[in-house]
């Protein structure tokens, strides 16, 4: 049984919401200083820049924003209502969205007519968990 209540849009978890929420949709974030977070891995600058505005243009289309930390072999995604001063659905539907495309192997689909990066370092952009 689940241990939270659809919301309305703007309204806000409470910690333990939250926790129990990305333990069951979203194993990989964190719940740390009023933000839900998820540091990408991944292999260079290349790989960080397609991270970068993978989430760019989820957010805006979503328009919804988070706040990044950008460096040369990683991205951290830390998501906040800042409206609503808390952690709403705005924010899980958007991480949730995040973790599916930045996540994405066709090569892993059954069926799939896509085959995904060849399993070279040279071609590789993010280190998949």
């Amino acid at each position: 049984m689940t241990q939270w209540r659809k919301k309305t849009p703007d309204e806000t978890y409470t910690g333990g919401e939250i926790d129990a929420r990305l333990t069951a949709e979203l194993p990989k974030w964190t719940f740390e200083d009023g933000w839900i977070r998820r540091k990408y891995k991944t292999s260079g600058w290349k790989g960080t820049l397609m991270v970068v505005n993978t989430v760019g243009h989820l957010a805006e289309a979503a328009w919804h924003h988070p706040d990044l930390n950008v460096s040369y072999a990683f991205v951290t995604v830390k998501l906040q209502n800042h409206a609503a001063k808390g952690i709403t659905d705005k924010d899980f539907a958007l991480a949730r969205k995040i973790e599916d495309v930045v996540m994405w192997q066709p090569g892993r689909e059954e069926g799939s007519a896509l085959e995904g990066t060849p399993d070279d370092p040279r071609f590789k952009y993010i280190k998949y968990d």
